[in-house]
């Protein structure tokens, strides 16, 4: 017994659409092919959206599932599962769309409500599957219905409140559905309409004004405001002008207010009546007439030098029986002049200010226009001078003038002159600055400032600036004389100097060591400066540079040079006539003890003669030779007397050296230890054979 799914089919009937109400079958069919004909059973199940909905077990190969009425609750994806044999295998899904939507069910928590109570609905779509969108009405006759929305995601009904307004009398409500299926909005059928009756707190409130809503200014003008309530607790009664709250009572039918009329009180009044949410209004319009004009005031003049003459003159056109007074306007309050049409005073600065003029008829008191007066004291004599102090500037920074007027009523007109170009008008209180940021080392020109305001004397001009233009120091170079090397306890002279810069110039200069050491310091009215150090010494040998400053506060540093201190002349010869000297005696004492061994005290005399007659030569000042001897066996130094027996000396080696001896250049420089010989003027270069013996110890 083998079989084998073919295919698991799902199929609707009588389409994959149909209306509510309407009968609806789904049909699962299972194609199966068998070895031979024999009986199956099959287990059928039915889901929709993923739930079981049916299950049947049959010999067929189909099942049905019956909906005698659908709904819209049936719409959904359906998807069918057949179990044979211990095979199972589904069928592909199927969308089933039962179109229309049940009609909703609208009820009202309360049938009758007061003005400014709610109305709670309440919408329900009993066989709906939220999520659900629900509509809700408010229908009021010869008006557009108000609607509200409500989106519900889990249950199949909505609640919401309408508020009762003034005016509402009889209203119905009524709500509908709508659903989204497949991207697309279905929406039910109207749910049937609810009527709710609503009655009125109190009634709409009567506005009054006495003696009438046209009056004069002057004339006292009341209001009255009244209503009939049901209720008197929390009611309340306002009355207002143009949206400005006059006064108001409450727990009271009735409100009065009254005053006397003035050109401000024309315009709309509104009685208002509030009860909890409830509140009704009447509105009145009253109009003020005029009952005379603004004064008006004038003035000689609105600009004038202090210690003048000024008029004030107070008038109302087409009218002159009025009380007036002028005042002067103080932020403290005003200031009280004189009562009369008419003021004649001589000013000062202080009197600079706003004045008005008032008028009082029948208790009504007007306000002219406010009249500026400013009284002028004239500007003093500018002072102009350099922002930094020092009437200086470097060369390459910007100059910041400043022009000050001690005296002088503002605003006051600044002008600065370059020469007699004007860079700048500055109008200010009492100073003003000027930024110069053109400056050249060839500027000669002086600065000037003029101040001038509204008084009558004219321009005050300042006296003439000058200004110092300082250059920076450049090029910075320290030399010596001698230079590079110098003599020791000879004499060095150090210029340092600079290539550009304004004077005076302050020199300095330093030899290199760990901390710098600082020689020489002199400030000077040139563009170089020279400092001798006498005794140079090898402590004096170094690294040496020089710093250069002036106003301008920038310190320039030249390139260092360097300072040898070597051996003077006479230092020279005193070494080299020492070392002959020793070098002599040495030889003379060797040669002596070698002839004291041969031939006794012939010797002794030969070297006593021959030393006398060395010391006793006469020595040539004119010409002498020069040369440089060296000691080849170094490491080996005379030792006392008793250090220095040792072997016969005569078995001591004897070489033979050969010493050039060339005349001395007296042009040129010494740079090795000289040794002099007196000896009579030689031409050319000699040899001479020098005789050492080398002795083993």
């Amino acid at each position: 017994q083998v079989f084998t799914f073919n295919t698991v089919e799902i199929k609707v009937q009588p389409s994959v659409k149909v209306k509510n109400g309407a009968p609806l079958s789904i049909v699962c069919h299972a194609d199966i092919s068998k070895s031979t004909d024999f009986q199956l059973k099959h287990n059928f199940t039915i889901f929709k959206d993923g739930k079981l909905v049916f299950m049947t077990v049959s010999d067929k190969g189909d099942a049905q599932y019956e909906i005698s009425m659908a709904r819209s609750s049936d719409t959904g994806e359906y998807e069918c599962t057949v179990e044979a044999g211990g095979k199972t295998k589904s069928s592909n899904s199927l969308h089933v769309w039962v179109t229309g939507m049940t009609k909703p069910i609208l009820t009202a928590e309360k049938k009758e409500v007061l003005e400014g109570e709610v109305v709670k609905l309440r919408c329900e779509l009993p066989e709906e599957v939220p999520p659900l969108y629900f509509f809700f009405r408010k229908i009021k006759m010869n008006s557009t219905p108000k609607e509200k929305h409500v989106f519900e995601p889990y249950r199949n009904f909505s609640v919401v409140e309408f508020s009762v307004e003034e005016g509402d009398n009889i209203l119905q409500f009524d709500c509908f559905g709508r659903r989204n299926v497949k991207l697309e909005f279905e929406s039910s059928e109207h749910s049937n309409k609810t009527l709710v009756t609503v009655r009125e707190p109190f009634i709409k409130p009567t506005l009054s004004a006495r003696p009438s809503s046209n009056i004069t200014e002057g004339d006292r003008i009341q209001f009255e405001c009244s209503t009939v309530v049901a209720r008197m607790r929390d009611i309340e009664i306002i009355l207002q002008r143009n949206k400005t709250i006059l006064k108001s009572v409450r727990d009271e039918k009735l409100l009065k207010y009254s005053a006397v009329a003035t050109l401000e009180d024309s315009g709309e009044y509104m009685c208002k009546v509030e009860q909890g949410r409830a509140s009704k209004t009447t509105k009145v319009n009253v109009f003020v007439s005029e009952l005379f004009p603004k004064p008006i005031l004038a003035a000689s003049m609105s600009k004038l030098d202090e210690n003048k003459e000024l008029t004030l003159s107070c008038s109302i056109s087409g009218f002159r029986k009025a009380n007036f007074s002028i005042v002067r306007k103080n932020a403290n309050g005003d200031i009280w002049l004189k009562n009369s049409r008419n003021l004649t005073m001589r000013v000062n600065v202080n009197d600079t200010g706003s004045y008005i003029c008032k008028a009082e008829v029948k208790g009504i008191v007007k306000e002219s226009k406010p009249v500026r007066i400013n009284v002028y004291a004239p500007v003093s004599k500018p002072a102009l001078s350099v922002v930094s102090g020092l009437p200086e500037v470097v060369l390459g920074k910007p100059l910041r003038l400043i022009c000050r007027s001690v005296m002088g009523t503002p605003p006051i007109t600044f002008t600065f002159y370059k020469g007699n170009e004007v860079k700048k008008i500055v109008i200010n209180d009492t100073y003003a600055t000027f930024l110069d940021e053109n400056i050249r080392q060839s500027d000669k020109i002086g600065y000037r400032c003029d101040a001038r305001n509204n008084h009558s004397s004219g321009v005050k001009t300042s006296n003439i600036l000058n200004i110092t233009v300082i250059v920076p120091i450049k090029n910075v170079s320290l030399g010596s004389i001698p230079h590079g090397e110098v003599e020791d306890g000879s004499e060095t002279a150090f210029l340092c100097s600079v290539k550009e810069g304004s004077w005076p110039i302050h020199f300095r200069i330093f030899r290199k060591t760990d901390h710098d050491v600082l020689l020489f310091e002199k400030s000077e009215n040139a563009d170089r400066v020279m400092w001798r150090k006498e005794g140079m010494n090898r402590q004096d040998t170094g690294t040496y540079y020089c710093l250069a400053s002036n106003r301008a506060n920038v310190v320039v540093k030249s390139h260092p040079i360097t300072i040898s201190v070597i051996l003077a002349a006479w230092q020279k010869g005193v070494i080299a006539a020492f070392v002959i000297i020793i070098a002599g005696a040495v030889t003379l004492t060797l040669w002596c003890f070698l002839c004291k061994k041969k031939k006794g005290n012939e010797c002794s005399a030969l070297a006593t003669n021959l030393t006398s007659e060395k010391l006793t030569r006469p020595h040539n000042d004119g010409d002498y030779y020069s040369g440089s001897g060296y000691i080849e066996d170094s490491e080996n130094h005379m030792k006392s007397t008793d250090e220095s027996k040792g072997p016969d000396l005569e078995s001591a080696e004897v070489e033979y050296t050969e010493v050039e001896v060339s005349t001395l250049d007296p042009h040129r420089e010494i740079d090795s230890v000289p040794i002099h010989f007196p000896a009579p003027v030689q031409k050319g270069t000699e040899t001479v054979y020098s005789e050492i013996r080398k002795a083993n110890n």
